[in-house]
């Protein structure tokens, strides 16, 4: 049987935070590892309008309402996915970097060339 879809039961503003959490966690300018307590998340990018750029795709500003949402950041944090340092930074926990959320193509775009 496949793992089920959304195990912890996240919102959509959660799943959405979440995904870029993971998406910043991979780019150097914005995570560092945290040995085997996960990765810690920082230099939260910043909406230009009605986007951002993270590393090579465009994030919609509507798509990253979470990462300046305190509420969002708690959820996230009472299901072991981040530990919070909110507004700063997050801890990425193992099972934070791990969880499937969906959501990366969907919100991460890329050009073509």
């Amino acid at each position: 049987m496949p793992p089920k879809r959304n195990p912890l039961g996240l919102n959509p503003l959660q799943l959405k935070t979440l995904a870029l959490l993971q998406a910043l966690a991979r780019l150097p300018d914005h995570a560092r590892p945290a040995g085997d307590d996960g990765v810690l998340v920082g230099n939260l990018p910043h909406p230009h309008g009605d986007h951002f750029h993270l590393g090579d795709a465009v994030v919609a500003s509507r798509d990253a309402t979470g990462l300046a949402n305190p509420a969002a950041w708690a959820a996230l944090a009472r299901k072991g996915l981040i530990k919070s340092m909110f507004p700063e930074a997050a801890l990425l926990t193992r099972q934070g970097i791990d969880y499937d959320t969906g959501l990366a193509e969907a919100i991460l775009h890329r050009g073509d060339h």
